[in-house]
């Protein structure tokens, strides 16, 4: 009782910091990114899941609409924009929730391949997408549109424990059937992980390799691309402010921050029309609501979030391929 009394009485963390747009807590200058090129629009489909996790950073559930489903006829006005810009934009990524829950997804996917984008699709590998209807449609788009299509599964880790610790008793052997179908379809496959131990990205990536070997999958396991490992974002944990000072103390460049090349658009419940977000991270922040168009959504970006600090700068992340 004295230790769950010491707990309540903390402080929460960041305390004071990422509050103002351009200083951090202690006065000094915060950095910020600038849109080099839009190389990945992002389109959310949705917060709703046909699972809750423990730790998800979007909230996504069953009950959770706070961002609706994206519909065809606003994809069709991005990929419209997308078309005049000077540089044109090379992969749609498809997140959620999760997206084969969004019964425009295939529609959506067709209109974007069609385009001639690469097309990145974020999924559990769960129940919604091994739905016959689902499964024989990507198997008619992959056909249609070879190299063009990846499903990235979120596999959380290689061990059974930890990954069902996050998403439920039996959920990793349910996606493991997934992948399993997505393999054997011949689409190609990424795999999304997190740091959920105290294991080394050394050994997390080995841990995936024995567990792709074994199924014979064709993912490799060593390629950040295909195996993409993402640090926690828990905002329990005190992170520092990133200053502009900072580029040259971390050897990092803004060029780096997924900023610099990606937006994402989605529909909050009750609105007319979606918005354009700074990142994938960050969809229920209306600070980094950048416009409605994609010509708005060119300014800068302030790290003023303890995800860009832990998992963009620090952790060196980023949700595109």
């Amino acid at each position: 009782m004295v230790a769950a009394m010491k707990d309540l009485n903390e402080p929460p963390a960041n305390l004071g910091k990422f509050t103002h747009p351009n200083r951090t807590a202690t006065g000094e200058t915060r950095a910020r990114v600038a849109l080099e090129r839009l190389r990945t629009l992002w389109i959310n489909t949705g917060t709703r899941c046909n699972i809750t996790c423990a730790n998800c950073y979007i909230e996504s559930s069953p009950e959770n609409d706070a961002l609706a489903y994206f519909r065809a006829d606003d994809l069709a006005l991005y990929l419209a924009e997308a078309r005049e810009l000077a540089r044109p934009v090379e992969e749609i990524g498809f997140t959620g929730g999760e997206p084969f829950m969004n019964p425009e997804i295939l529609q959506m996917t067709r209109m974007a391949l069609a385009a001639g984008h690469r097309v990145l699709i974020l999924t559990n590998a769960m129940r919604p997408m091994m739905r016959p209807r689902i499964r024989d449609g990507l198997v008619a788009l992959n056909a249609e549109y070879p190299d063009q299509l990846t499903l990235r599964v979120s596999l959380d880790h290689p061990d059974p424990t930890v990954h069902d610790s996050e998403r439920g008793i039996g959920s990793f052997q349910i996606t493991l059937e997934g992948m399993r179908w997505i393999s054997g379809a011949g689409i190609t496959m990424h795999v999304a992980g997190r740091s959920l131990t105290g294991d080394s990205v050394d050994d997390t990536r080995a841990a995936f390799a024995r567990l792709f070997a074994a199924e014979g999958f064709a993912t490799d396991a060593q390629d950040p691309a295909q195996t993409v490992i993402f640090p926690e974002m828990d905002l329990r944990v005190e992170v520092p402010e990133i200053t502009s000072a900072c580029w040259g103390i971390l050897h990092k460049s803004p060029s780096d921050v997924m900023c610099a090349t990606s937006r994402m658009a989605v529909l909050r419940k009750g609105a007319e029309r979606p918005v354009v977000l700074a990142c994938t991270l960050l969809a229920h922040d209306e600070r980094f609501e950048l416009g409605e168009t994609l010509a708005e959504a060119r300014g800068e970006v302030a790290l003023n979030h303890p995800h860009c600090a832990k998992f963009c700068v620090l952790g060196g992340a980023s949700c595109s391929a």
